[in-house]
């Protein structure tokens, strides 16, 4: 059987749904660590994770599915959602890749603002850090509040907006960079839910074939 015929077709979009049944696996098992060591104590960034790892692996139970059953509804569906995935994750990986330190700047400081204040105080003793910037009265009052452990060492501390200046560069190319490859990901998983949607069983009815 050349690759392309019905069988291939199959086996193709099954492998990769399994795939994505494991990714999905893999996040919500990474959420569920992460709360469970105390790494992670914002119930927001718990329920986005484990959100995305469920909606994945709906997706990726739903192309099972229809490649194993040939399907023609839930194939029609499955290409339908993976498409609008598709367009918006290569929007966001693009996004990443293109953002520049300026802009990490402004997102950083517009984001801080708005954690709560044990958020706040997690991540400066997570990155051993005092505020954020040294650019308002409020970075004193962040200092004043701070409990890092880097105060206790010395007189002054790292801003943490240094630091997360630091690791956001690399973080951003990454995160582009595997969006990027797994938007790619997702036009096959179309394609091939495409091709082999119109394809023909050969172990079935030819007249049931529509």
């Amino acid at each position: 059987m050349v690759c392309g015929g019905f069988a291939c077709s199959k086996n193709a979009l099954c492998a990769l749904n399994v795939v994505y049944m494991l990714v999905g696996l893999l996040l919500i098992g990474v959420a569920a660590w992460g709360k469970g060591l105390g790494l992670v104590s914002s119930i927001h960034i718990i329920g986005g994770v484990i959100a995305v790892g469920v909606f994945l692996l709906l997706i990726a139970v739903a192309g099972l599915v229809g490649a194993v059953n040939h399907h023609q509804v839930l194939l029609f569906f499955y290409m339908i959602i993976l498409g609008l995935v598709f367009v918006f994750q290569f929007g966001i990986s693009c996004s990443c890749l293109a953002i520049n330190r300026s802009k990490q700047t402004d997102v950083i400081n517009a984001s801080w603002w708005v954690l709560s204040n044990k958020t706040r105080d997690e991540l400066e003793r997570s990155f051993d850090c005092c505020g954020l910037f040294n650019l308002t009265t409020l970075y004193q009052q962040d200092y004043a509040f701070c409990t890092a452990i880097c105060k206790s060492r010395s007189s002054t501390c790292q801003m943490c907006g240094e630091k997360f200046l630091k690791h956001s560069d690399e973080a951003l190319k990454i995160l582009g960079g595997v969006g990027l490859f797994f938007s790619f990901t997702e036009i096959l998983g179309v394609w091939l839910a495409m091709r082999f949607r119109n394809q023909k069983d050969p172990r079935a009815n030819p007249s049931a074939f529509l």
